[in-house]
């Protein structure tokens, strides 16, 4: 996964934009030369008691108690020919510019603590879902992930790609809700599957492990007056084994992935079984059917979350995810990030759901064993 800049800067946030600095400094000229040349008997040179609150913004305490003590120094000296304050004016704007230089000194702080708080927040983030490598064993990998809250890196959806002893296998999963509040459950889901892949010999072995993850963090969260949460997750699953040129997919309720092989695109026909979550495999299997497919090297295999399908253009209409993707395969910037691009310009801004996109591509000669 590899996330972009903006997505780092949402978090550590971005130092006062050149405009902001300059400003002070382009006012105090501006209105000294306007004083100068306006008749003696108006004086605009007042206007100057703004510019520590105006410097404040973009300035520390140093800074802001620069620019009030030059103010201070034009109104209060007469031979400067600025204005002609006296006494309770002088006083007026002198407190102005002390309290611009408090305010100041309180923002910096309040901005250090945030940016420690925020990564703190990204460290935590990125803990939870790494980014991706861009190849395990025989296959690349190309993500992308946009979560819905603004300033935040992971929410609702997740995926992963890893090599195990019974080849490489893929999860992309979407939980019930987004946005920091579903971030627990994306984990707990990650680390059954990062097990699952190590441990269990069947796709299927690894939906009931997740599925059983949920359901015990279903249990464990109940409320004995308002009953058990409606906490449950769609996945779909799929895997590479070793030495075979075949993908087996299982989904749980998750929207279909997509085989693109040269410019056809279609849907990989697998029988859905339940969402994860709802207890329907305790009583037995999860009812879920692994489909094995044949691949060719050079297939792609596109793999993503309702926040793509579903999204709406302002008319309502749905995004056409498969019948756009023969052109937008043909934009060198990539398929993952064309179809972020596409999208964002559909929905005129970007969907207001969680998104996430992976590619699979196979070299050729199927999938390898992982090394011990």
């Amino acid at each position: 996964m590899r996330r972009g800049r903006e997505d780092r800067e949402g978090l550590h946030g971005e130092p006062p934009p050149q405009w902001a600095r300059l400003a002070p400094a382009v006012a105090l000229v501006v209105l000294v030369l306007a004083q100068r040349i306006t008749p003696g008997d108006v004086e605009i040179g007042y206007f100057l008691a703004g510019l520590p609150p105006v410097a404040a913004f973009a300035y520390g305490a140093a800074g802001t108690a620069f620019f009030a003590a030059v103010v201070l120094v034009l109104l209060g000296v007469p031979a400067l020919g600025i204005a002609h304050a006296r006494g309770s004016d002088l006083a007026t704007v002198a407190a102005v510019g002390l309290l611009s230089v408090v305010i100041a000194w309180v923002r910096r702080r309040r901005d250090a603590q945030l940016v420690s708080v925020r990564t703190v927040a990204e460290a935590a983030q990125l803990a939870v879902l790494p980014p991706l490598p861009e190849r395990v064993g025989p296959v690349r990998c190309h993500g992308l992930y946009r979560a819905a809250h603004r300033g935040t890196l992971v929410g609702g959806d997740l995926y992963d790609v890893r090599a195990g002893p019974y080849g490489v296998r893929a999860l992309v999963g979407d939980v019930q809700g987004h946005g920091l509040a579903a971030v627990g459950t994306v984990a707990a889901l990650l680390g059954a599957f990062r097990e699952g892949v190590l441990d269990d010999a069947e796709l299927a072995a690894v939906a009931a492990r997740l599925d059983r993850r949920l359901v015990a963090d279903n249990a464990q969260s109940a409320d004995a007056d308002a009953g058990p949460p409606e906490l449950f997750a769609t996945v779909v699953l799929l895997e590479f084994p070793p030495g075979r040129d075949v993908v087996r997919v299982l989904s749980c309720g998750h929207p279909p992935a997509l085989l693109l092989r040269g410019a056809a695109v279609r849907e990989l026909t697998v029988e859905p079984g339940p969402p994860l979550g709802l207890g329907l495999g305790l009583a037995g299997p999860l009812q879920a059917v692994t489909a094995e497919l044949r691949v060719r090297s050079g297939d792609r295999l596109l793999l993503h979350t309702d926040g793509v399908t579903e999204a709406r253009d302002r008319a309502g209409r749905f995004y056409p995810l498969e019948a756009r993707l023969p052109v937008l395969a043909r934009d060198r910037a990539g398929l993952v990030q064309a179809v972020w691009r596409d999208l964002a310009a559909f929905t005129d801004g970007g969907p207001r759901d969680d998104v996430a996109l992976l590619l699979l591509t196979l070299d050729g000669g199927g999938a390898r064993p992982a090394p011990p």
